[in-house]
């Protein structure tokens, strides 16, 4: 719901259930159009993967910020989006779909989706059959991508187009995000499903799911027991705590492998 990166460093470990760790200088960048926030964005290096790059090409992050800031809408910072929430920073965005490595057919949770435009990028790219990653599953080319890709869970629905679940608490900007989301026709169509509720308390009645990200920050080392039960066994939760970027993947339903990316500042997660 609002995130912006002050530099970042990474550590990695294998924890069991219940254990969790704990934060470097950027300049804002503002740019005339879409494609320059894009370029701008592959040229640094957070963007990387085609599909991901595809998404920030075709979804238009002016489609997501209010009219008073259309003029900033690609600048490379978080703006207001009204309730003390943001629209989080392109780079911030970037990086943390680049850790979740969404792929076509997978469920997604997207927790905290504020203005819509992560929820947007998500649905664009779980609907998709035409990738290289998707392609590479169908020739059964799993265990070598994964090698590749160090480990990424990926998706098994070959044949489906996937789902965003998408949770905001604050009614107004629920509705706001799902109105941005559906300039896509994503809601319309069934991609993208918005629930105006607490975040913390994930979506039991569509559980499991392949992957979850929170937009907001967790204000204490301790992953939701919801969050961590709605999962898949192989599943991946990237979620910002305190200044933070944590990846967890579940190996098993009782043992996490997670990896922690120092140097950003993220407006908490608001509970109901």
């Amino acid at each position: 719901m609002g995130a912006w990166c002050s530099g970042n460093t990474t550590v990695s470990k294998t924890v069991d259930e219940g254990s969790i760790p704990s934060a470097p200088a950027l300049m804002f960048n503002n740019f005339s159009t879409n494609q320059e926030l894009v370029g701008h964005l592959k040229s640094i290096g957070v963007l990387k993967t085609p599909l991901i790059i595809s998404a920030f090409e075709k979804i238009d992050r002016k489609d997501f910020v209010p009219k008073q800031f259309e003029n900033e809408a690609y600048g490379d910072y978080p703006l207001s989006i009204g309730q003390g929430q943001t629209i989080s920073q392109p780079y911030t965005v970037a990086f943390m779909l680049e850790l979740l490595q969404p792929q076509p057919g997978e469920k997604i949770l997207d927790i905290g989706a504020g203005s819509g435009w992560t929820t947007a990028l998500l649905a664009y790219i779980i609907s998709q059959q035409g990738s290289t990653n998707y392609q590479l599953l169908r020739r059964g080319r799993i265990r070598a991508w994964r090698t590749i890709s160090k480990e990424i869970p990926i998706s098994n629905n070959q044949n489906e187009l996937g789902k965003v679940y998408a949770i905001e608490v604050i009614p107004e900007l629920c509705e706001f995000g799902a109105q941005n989301c559906n300039k896509y026709k994503f809601v319309s169509d069934g991609v993208a499903k918005f629930f105006c509720q607490d975040g913390n308390l994930g979506l039991k009645d569509y559980a499991p799911f392949d992957k979850i990200l929170a937009s907001a920050a967790l204000s204490k080392k301790e992953l939701p027991q919801a969050w961590k039960d709605q999962l898949k066994v192989r599943g991946r939760i990237v979620c910002p705590i305190m200044n933070s970027i944590f990846v967890f993947d579940k190996i098993k339903q009782d043992k996490w492998q997670e990896e922690e990316h120092y140097g950003f500042n993220f407006v908490p997660l608001v509970k109901r």
